[in-house]
C-alpha cells in the first residue's frame, strides 16, 4: 500500500517523514473525484489519518483552519480527530484515527437515535460565535450567476428563470456561524452506536441553515422522522427566513453543475430535481 505515497508531492512526503517517521500507508480512503488523497498509516501501534491536497485543491486551508479554530467542542468529546501536524502551505493535514464506519454505509442509516446525536453535535459547533457579514448574499448570488454561466445541462429556459430569480433577490447582511458545509452521513462516522464527524474541507462561516441544504434534499425528504430526531437534537429550527429559501435554490444549482463537471449523473439528477423543489418552495 506505501505506493499511494507516490500520489503524494515530494514535499508533502519530507514533511510526513519527518512528522511521522517510518509510518506504513494501511489504507486508502481517497474518493478519486477531487484531488484530495486519504491515508490511513500506522507507526509503532499509533494510527493517524493523513490528509493531502492537490496542486488545485482549496479544500486543506479550510480543513486546517477548521481544526485549529472550531472542532474542540468535538475533539473534547471524541467526536472528531484531533489535528496533530498541518502546514497550509503545503497543503498537508495528519490527525489521530477516529474509530467507526461511515454511517451512510451503516444499519443507523434510517436510525432516529443517530440523527439526533448529529443534530446535537451540530448544535455544538454553530454555538460557539456569530458574527455579521454585509456581503455573504452577494456573493452567494454571484457565485450561482457564474455557475449559470457555465457548462450544465439545466434547460434554458430554467437556467434564464433561475437568474431573473436571483438578481431580483435582496442582499441583506447574514447572520454567520461555523459551518461544516457537508453535513450528510457520508461524512458521520458511528462506532458503538456513537456519532462522529470527518471531513472539514467545506468548513467556513455561513448561516447555520446551509447545513440543512444536504439532509433536506436527501435524508429528510426519504423519511420525516430522521428530520424531527435531528431537530430534537438541533434544539431549534434556523429554516425560518427567506435566507434559507434563497439558499436552497443557491445549493440546487451548484449540485447540479458540480455534478455534470465530475459526470456524477445521479448525483446531477438530484440536483436538476433539487432545482424543481427549491424554485416550488420560492
Amino acid at each position: 500500500m506505501n505506493e499511494a505515497l507516490g500520489k503524494l508531492s515530494p514535499e508533502q512526503r519530507d514533511l510526513l517523514e519527518r512528522w511521522i517517521p517510518g509510518a506504513m500507508v494501511e489504507k486508502d480512503h481517497s474518493w478519486g473525484i477531487v484531488e484530495t488523497t486519504v491515508l490511513e498509516m500506522t507507526r509503532g501501534g499509533a494510527r493517524f489519518i493523513v490528509k493531502a491536497g492537490g496542486l488545485r485543491d482549496h479544500h486543506m486551508a479550510r480543513e486546517i483552519h477548521a481544526h485549529r479554530n472550531w472542532l474542540t467542542p468535538w475533539t473534547s468529546r471524541g467526536r472528531a480527530a484531533t489535528m496533530l501536524h498541518a502546514s497550509a502551505p503545503a497543503k498537508l493535514l495528519v490527525t489521530t484515527h477516529l474509530p467507526g464506519v461511515l454511517l451512510l454505509d451503516s444499519g443507523h442509516v434510517t436510525d432516529p437515535a443517530a440523527f439526533r446525536q448529529a443534530g446535537e453535535l451540530l448544535a455544538l459547533l454553530h454555538g460557539q460565535t456569530a458574527t455579521t457579514d454585509e456581503d455573504y448574499e452577494q456573493r452567494e448570488n454571484d457565485k450561482s450567476l457564474t455557475l449559470l454561466d457555465g457548462p450544465h445541462r439545466i434547460a434554458p429556459p430554467r437556467s434564464e428563470r433561475l437568474r431573473t430569480l436571483i438578481r431580483s433577490w435582496p442582499a441583506p447582511p447574514a447572520t454567520v456561524v461555523p459551518t461544516h458545509g457537508d453535513w450528510q452521513p457520508r461524512n458521520w462516522l458511528v462506532h458503538d452506536g456513537v456519532v462522529g464527524v470527518i471531513d472539514f474541507g467545506r468548513a467556513a462561516l455561513r448561516p447555520a441553515y446551509t447545513d440543512f441544504n444536504r439532509l433536506v434534499a436527501q435524508d429528510f425528504r426519504a423519511d420525516p422522522r430522521l428530520e424531527k430526531a435531528f431537530l430534537e437534537g438541533y434544539g431549534a429550527d434556523p429554516r425560518e427566513d427567506d435566507g434559507w429559501r434563497r439558499s436552497r435554490v443557491r445549493e440546487a444549482i451548484s449540485t447540479a453543475c458540480w455534478a455534470y463537471d465530475k459526470g456524477i449523473e445521479a448525483f446531477e439528477a438530484q440536483g436538476h430535481r433539487m432545482i424543481d423543489e427549491a424554485l416550488t418552495a420560492v
